[in-house]
C-alpha cells in the first residue's frame, strides 16, 4: 500500500503523526507538505515535536486569497501525486489543501481517503464549511470522528466508504498529554500556576479581520480576573497592530509566540479555561477536561456543548466576560470520539478500501456503524 499524505497546517500536522506511524508500519507513505502555514513556529517545530518524517515534497503554496491559494496548491499538487502514482491520497480536515487535494485526487482518478469526514457547523459562510463539505462529496473512503458525523454524511446521500472510525486527535493528545507534563517548561515560562490562567487563542478571519470582533473579544478577555495567556497567530497580531489595537491588548493580555505542540498542550491541559475560535482546540480542551469558551455562534463538534464542557458566545464582549466567570458542571464526560484508537482504525478501513491482502500487523475492527449507513 503506498499512500500520499496531503498536510498544510498546524492542526493537520498533529493529526498525520499518529495516523503516519501506522502507514509507515504496514506500506509506504509519501507526505506533501503544502506550505500552507511555511515559517518555523507553525510548522517545522511540529514535525520535530511529534517525530514526523521531514515531508519528502514542501510545496511552498504561502499565503493569498481563498481562491489563489487553493489554485496554486492544485497546480502543485498534480505533477507530485502523478509523479509518485500512490494507491490512494489521505487528507486532513478542513483547510485549503484539504479542498486542493481531494480536487486533484478526483480530478486524476486517484482514490481520495478523508479523515474527520462527516463534521458540519452548518455555516457555509465558514470557508472550513464549503471545503469539508465538497472534500467529501468528492472522497471515496470518508473517516468520521463521531456517530453524528457519520449520520451528517448519510443525510447528505453519502453511504458507501464512511467508517467511523473515532477521532485520531484523541489519538494525539493521549500520547502528549504526559510527554508535556515532563517536558514543557510553559507554565515557569509564563509564571503561572496550574488553574490559575486562562488561555486564548483568536485567528479565524471572521474575527482577526472585522475590527469591531476582534475589539470586542479583546475587552471580554479584559474582563477575565485570571490573568490571560494570549499565544497570537501572525494574523491575528498584524490586525491588532494594523487596527490600533495592539496597545490596549498588551495592557491587558499576556500576548506570546504561537507555541510549540507539547508547550500548547500544556498550557491547555493547566488552564483553569480556554477562549478560543479554533475548531481543534476546543476538542482537545474537551479530552483534556478543560471548559471552553468558544467565540463563534456554532461548532462542528456539538458533542463539547451538549454535553457541557463547551459554551458559545461569539464575539459578543459581554457574553465572553460572562463565560469566563460562569461555573463549569458537566455531568459526565461521555467518549463520543472514541478509545483512542482510531488511526489504527483509520489505517485498517483504507486497506479495506484498497483491498490490501498482507495486513503485516493486526489492526483493531471499525468501530460500530451508525444506520441506516451501509459503511463498515
Amino acid at each position: 500500500m503506498r499512500v500520499c499524505s496531503i498536510v498544510g497546517v498546524r492542526p493537520q500536522f498533529v493529526k498525520a503523526g499518529v495516523v503516519s506511524r501506522e502507514i509507515r508500519a504496514v506500506g509506504e507513505e509519501v507526505l506533501v507538505h503544502t506550505g500552507q502555514h511555511y515559517d518555523d513556529e507553525m510548522s517545522d517545530v511540529f514535525f520535530d515535536e511529534l517525530e514526523i518524517p521531514e515531508p519528502e515534497y514542501n510545496l511552498g503554496v504561502q499565503s493569498n486569497t481563498h481562491g489563489r491559494q487553493t489554485a496554486g496548491m492544485i497546480e502543485a499538487i498534480e505533477p507530485v501525486v502523478e509523479e509518485e502514482d500512490p494507491d490512494a491520497m489521505v487528507l486532513y480536515g478542513d483547510t485549503n489543501s484539504t479542498l486542493a487535494g481531494a480536487i486533484v485526487g478526483s480530478k486524476c482518478d486517484f482514490p481520495v481517503a478523508h479523515v474527520e469526514a462527516g463534521l458540519r457547523s452548518f455555516n457555509r459562510e465558514m470557508p472550513e464549511e464549503v471545503n469539508r463539505i465538497l472534500t467529501d462529496h468528492a472522497s471515496d473512503a470518508l473517516f468520521a470522528p463521531s456517530r453524528r458525523a457519520v449520520e451528517n454524511l448519510v443525510d447528505e446521500g453519502i453511504e458507501d466508504g464512511v467508517y467511523w472510525t473515532g477521532d485520531v486527535m484523541y489519538d494525539a493528545i493521549l500520547e502528549a498529554r504526559d510527554r508535556a507534563a515532563e517536558t514543557s517548561s510553559a507554565l515557569d515560562e509564563f509564571g503561572v500556576e496550574e488553574d490559575g490562567f486562562v488561555l486564548a487563542t483568536v485567528h479565524r478571519e471572521r474575527n482577526t479581520d472585522h475590527r469591531e470582533n476582534l475589539e470586542s473579544i479583546l475587552e471580554g478577555l479584559a474582563a477575565s480576573a485570571l490573568p490571560v495567556i494570549f499565544p497570537a497567530h501572525p494574523r491575528t497580531v498584524d490586525r491588532l497592530e494594523e487596527y490600533g489595537l495592539r496597545e490596549r491588548a498588551d495592557r491587558n493580555l499576556e500576548i506570546v509566540e504561537p507555541q510549540g505542540y507539547l508547550d500548547f498542550v500544556r498550557l491547555l491541559d493547566a488552564a483553569e479555561r480556554v477562549a478560543t475560535d479554533s475548531g481543534g482546540v476546543q476538542k482537545e480542551a474537551f479530552f483534556l477536561e478543560t471548559p471552553c469558551v468558544t467565540l463563534r455562534e456554532e461548532t462542528e463538534w456539538t458533542e463539547t456543548v451538549d454535553c457541557g464542557w463547551n459554551v458559545l458566545v461569539g464575539a459578543d464582549g459581554d457574553r465572553i466576560a460572562e463565560a469566563l466567570e460562569r461555573s463549569f458542571d458537566p455531568d459526565s464526560t461521555p467518549t463520543p470520539y472514541g478509545d483512542g484508537m482510531a488511526s489504527r482504525r483509520i489505517v485498517s478501513a483504507l486497506q479495506d478500501e484498497l483491498d490490501v491482502d498482507d495486513r503485516g500487523v493486526a489492526i483493531d475492527p471499525v468501530l460500530e456503524p451508525v444506520e441506516p449507513s451501509n459503511s463498515r
